[in-house]
C-alpha cells in the first residue's frame, strides 16, 4: 500500500492525537493515586504543553485557514475542520482541570497546612500586609492604559496576564475601560504571606495569586475613580517563527529579529477570560484584538494554571515523589576524576571515560545512569586529555548552566580543535543558543548553524585522540540533548563506544555537516535525510519477508511520536503479513491498533510517569538474529526527511540484551501504561494481578545494581 492509497479511515488527525496524549498527562493530575504536589506538577505540564500547542500548531491551521487552503490532511479533514474539532474537544478537557483545581487539589492542599488563598479570604492582618506589599513592590512597575477615542486599544503581548478593569469617573458619572497587565517577570505567581500571618490554622504555606493582589488594589492605581469591575485574561499569540532558507551568517539575524516579533507575538490565537466576565467587555476585547468567536475560551477559575509549578518549592516531601537517586553506570565508576578529590577512587585505580571504552562499549540510561558521570565527564576529559586532538559535537537544547559548554570552551582554551553545530532554530531554545554560539566562538570555538533546508536535531559527540601514533575515534551517540537538566527529568539512551567504523561514519557525518559534503551512504548508521527512511522501510520489510517464509516477523519500537504516513502504511501491510508489531508511543499515535483486516497484530500503548519517556529504540526480531537501534528520530516526515538525524546499531549483545529487557518491562507496565483500542482511544491499564510500575522498575533494577534497598 502506497501512502497516497492509505485510506482516511486508517490514519488518526495528528493534531486530535495530541490533545489525547495531553489528555493522558492531565490523567495523572486527576489521579488519587499521584502525590497531591505531583497532581500540581502535571496540571503545570498540561497547561504549558497546551500554550505550545496553540502558539504553534493551531496557529499554523489557523494561517492555512487565512490562505483559503481546503487541502484535506491524511485524515481527510480540512483546516477549518481541524479547528472545530480542536475546540470541541478541548473545552470539555479544560473543564475537568479547573474541576480538579477548585474541588480537589485546592482543598487537599489546604487540608495539609497549604493554602492558596483568594483575596476576600484574606483576614484583615494579611490584607494589610498584601496592600503593603502592593504598594512597595508591584505599584510602582504597572503601567494602567486607558481605552478611549484618545487611547486606542493597547497592544496585548503572547501569553500576558491582563486585567480589564471598569472605572468610573464619580464627577462626570462616565465609565472607562483600562487594561492593567500583570507583571509577571522576577514575581511569584502565589504570593507567600509571611509566617506569622499564617494564622492559627497551623498552615506551613499561605500564598495569593499575585494577580489577585492587583485586582483587590486597584483603588491605589486610580486614585478617586470608581473601581465597578475587574476581570483576568490572557491572550495567545502565533509564535511560530517562519524563516527562509539563508546562508548562516544571516540566519543569526533573522532569528533575533524573529525573536524580537514572537515576544510581542503574531496574531491571537486564542483569548481566555474569566468565566464571569460581562458579554461587553468579552465584545470590546474580541474586537480589540480581532479575535474570532471559537477562538474564545471561559474559565472558571484562575487563567494560566502552568505557574502551579510554583507548589512544588513547598516544603511537603511526603506529598511528592521520593526522590530520584541516579548512579554512576557501573561500568564508569572508577572513571571520575572528580572522585579522586574525595578519595573515593584512588589516585592508582583511576583509569580514564577512555580506557573504559576501549575494552566495549557503554549503554548510558538517563535518568538512571548520572549524566554528569556519563557524558559530562566524557567531554570534560576528553577537554583535558593532553593527547585529545579534536572535539565534534551537536548542541540542540542546552542547560543555562551548562558543564558541557564549560568543557568545550577549556578544550578550545587547551588548544584543542574544538567544532560545535549549534542548532539556532531548535523551536523556543533559539535565543538560549545563540547566547551559547557567541560564547563558544569569543572562546575559539568553530560555530557552526547546521545544513540549510535542513534542522540538525541529531545527538552526536566524536572525540578524535591520538595514541600510539595513530588517530582513534571515541563517540556518543544518544536519543536525548546534551542537557544536565533534562537528563534528571527525561528517560534518555546513549552508546559510548570505540567502534571505529562508527567513528569514521561521525567523522563523515560531521563532515557533511560543516562542508559540501554529500555523503549518501554510511557503514553503520542510518542517517537522515540520506538512508533513515529507506533504511528503516527495509528493516520493516524484512520482517515481512520472514513473516511470509513462515519464520515468524516481530518489531518493538519505542518513540515520542509515530505520523508518517509511509511507514504507518507499511506497518498495516507487516500486520496483514502477520508480523507482531509492539508499539510504545508517548505522544501522537496516528496509525491505530486492532482493525481486524489491518492492524489485527498491532498493540500500542503510551507511557506517562514521573519522568517523560523520551527514548527512541528500535528493535527488529530477525528470525532470532535481533537487531536493535537507538537514535534521535521518532517515525515522523519531519524526522525522517527534513532534518539531520542519527540511529545506531547496539552490537554488543550484553547491551543488546539489556535493551530487550528494558522493552520487555515498559511493554509488562500497569500502572502508567495506556493502551490504544481500535477506535483510536486510550484506556489506561489496571493491575489486577499486582502493580507494575516501568519507570519505578527501572530505577529498583539500578538501586539493586548500588546495593541499596528496593
Amino acid at each position: 500500500m502506497a501512502p497516497a492509497d492509505l485510506a482516511p479511515e486508517l490514519y488518526l488527525n495528528r493534531e486530535l492525537a495530541w490533545i489525547d496524549f495531553n489528555e493522558r498527562v492531565l490523567a495523572q493530575a486527576l489521579d488519587q493515586r499521584t502525590p497531591l504536589l505531583e497532581q500540581a506538577k502535571f496540571s503545570a505540564i498540561f497547561s504549558n504543553n497546551l500554550d505550545e500547542f496553540f502558539m504553534v500548531r493551531v496557529a499554523s491551521l489557523k494561517s492555512q485557514v487565512e490562505a483559503n487552503i481546503e487541502t484535506p490532511s491524511v485524515d481527510g479533514l480540512t483546516p477549518r475542520q481541524q479547528l472545530q474539532a480542536i475546540h470541541a474537544k478541548l473545552r470539555p478537557v479544560l473543564e475537568r482541570q479547573q474541576d480538579h483545581y477548585r474541588n480537589t487539589l485546592k482543598p487537599e492542599l489546604a487540608r495539609h497546612g497549604v493554602h492558596v488563598l483568594d483575596y476576600p479570604q484574606l483576614n484583615e492582618a494579611q490584607k494589610e500586609w498584601a496592600k503593603n506589599h502592593f504598594r512597595s513592590a508591584i505599584f510602582p512597575v504597572l503601567t494602567p492604559l486607558a481605552v478611549d477615542p484618545a487611547h486606542p486599544f493597547p497592544f496585548i503581548s503572547n501569553l500576558s496576564f491582563n486585567i480589564a478593569a471598569l472605572i468610573r469617573d464619580p464627577e462626570s458619572g462616565e465609565q472607562q475601560f483600562a487594561r492593567v497587565k500583570i507583571p509577571q517577570k522576577n514575581l511569584p505567581r502565589f504570593l507567600k504571606l509571611p509566617v506569622e500571618l499564617a494564622g492559627d490554622n497551623g498552615a506551613l504555606y499561605t500564598a495569593v495569586p499575585l494577580e489577585q493582589v492587583v485586582a483587590f488594589n486597584l483603588t491605589l492605581l486610580f486614585p478617586g475613580m470608581t473601581i465597578e469591575g475587574h476581570y483576568f485574561f490572557r491572550v495567545t499569540r502565533d509564535a511560530d517563527l517562519e524563516l527562509r532558507e539563508l546562508e548562516a551568517d544571516d540566519l543569526m539575524i533573522a532569528l533575533q529579529e524573529g525573536l524580537r516579533k514572537r515576544r510581542m507575538g503574531g496574531e491571537v490565537v486564542r483569548l481566555e477570560v474569566s468565566d464571569e466576565m460581562p458579554e461587553d467587555v468579552v465584545d470590546l476585547l474580541k474586537e480589540g484584538m480581532a479575535v474570532e468567536a471559537d477562538d474564545l475560551y471561559r474559565v472558571n477559575g484562575p487563567l494560566g494554571l502552568d505557574d502551579l509549578f510554583g507548589l512544588m518549592g513547598v516544603p511537603l516531601p511526603q506529598f511528592k515523589d521520593e526522590p530520584q537517586q541516579a548512579r554512576v553506570a557501573a561500568p564508569l565508576a572508577r572513571a571520575q576524576k572528580a572522585l579522586l578529590t574525595d578519595g573515593s577512587v584512588a589516585e592508582e585505580e583511576f583509569e580514564s571515560v577512555f580506557d573504559v571504552l576501549r575494552r566495549g562499549d557503554v549503554l548510558v540510561h538517563h535518568p538512571y545512569d548520572l549524566f554528569t558521570s556519563s557524558v559530562e565527564e566524557f567531554i570534560m576529559q576528553a577537554a583535558e586529555d593532553p593527547d585529545v586532538l579534536a572535539i565534534k559535537m551537536t548542541l540542540y537544547r542546552v542547560s543555562k548552566d551548562s558543564a558541557v559548554i564549560r568543557s568545550l570552551i577549556t578544550a578550545a582554551e587547551n588548544g584543542k580543535q574544538v567544532m560545535a553545530l549549534v542548532e539556532l532554530k531548535a523551536r523556543f531554545d533559539e535565543e538560549n543558543n545563540i547566547q551559547w554560539a557567541r560564547q563558544l566562538e569569543n572562546a575559539g570555538v568553530n560555530v557552526v548553524y547546521g545544513v540549510v533546508g535542513l534542522k540538525t536535531h541529531t545527538k552526536i559527540t566524536l572525540v578524535l585522540k591520538r595514541e600510539k601514533n595513530e588517530l582513534r575515534s571515541y563517540v556518543h551517540i544518544g536519543t536525548g540533548n546534551y542537557n544536565s537538566k533534562t537528563s534528571r527529568l527525561y528517560t534518555d539512551l546513549g552508546l559510548m563506544s570505540a567502534r571505529q567504523d562508527l567513528g569514521q561514519d561521525l567523522v563523515e557525518l560531521f563532515n557533511y555537516l560543516t562542508g559540501f559534503s554529500k555523503q549518501q551512504s554510511f557503514r553503520k548508521l542510518l542517517v537522515a535525510p540520506v538512508t533513515l527512511r529507506s533504511g528503516t522501510e527495509a528493516l520493516i520489510r524484512r520482517e515481512i519477508e520472514h513473516a511470509n517464509a513462515g519464520r515468524g516477523g516481530h518489531i518493538i519500537a519505542k518513540m515520542n511520536s509515530l505520523v508518517d504516513p509511509g511507514v504507518i502504511a507499511l506497518l498495516y501491510e507487516a500486520s496483514r503479513a502477520g508480523v507482531k508489531i509492539e508499539l510504545v508511543i508517548r505522544g501522537i499515535c496516528c496509525l491505530i491498533p486492532g482493525l481486524p483486516n489491518h492492524s489485527k497484530t498491532v498493540s500500542v500503548i503510551s507511557i506517562i510517569g514521573r519522568f517523560l519517556e523520551h527514548s527512541r529504540i528500535f528493535w527488529f526480531g530477525n528470525a532470532g538474529a535481533s537487531e536493535v537501534f537507538i537514535g534521535s528520530a521518532d517515525w515522523m516526515g519531519r524526522n525522517l526527511d527534513r532534518r539531520v538525524e542519527a540511529v545506531t546499531p547496539i552490537e554488543d549483545p550484553m547491551l543488546r540484551e539489556r535493551i530487550e529487557q528494558m522493552l520487555r518491562t515498559y511493554l509488562d507496565d500497569n500502572r502508567g501504561a495506556w493502551e490504544m483500542q481500535s477506535d483510536g482511544h486510550f484506556m489506561q491499564r489496571q493491575p489486577n494481578d499486582g502493580e507494575r510500575n516501568s519507570q519505578l522498575q527501572l530505577m529498583y533494577d539500578w538501586r539493586a545494581v548500588q546495593g541499596q534497598p528496593v
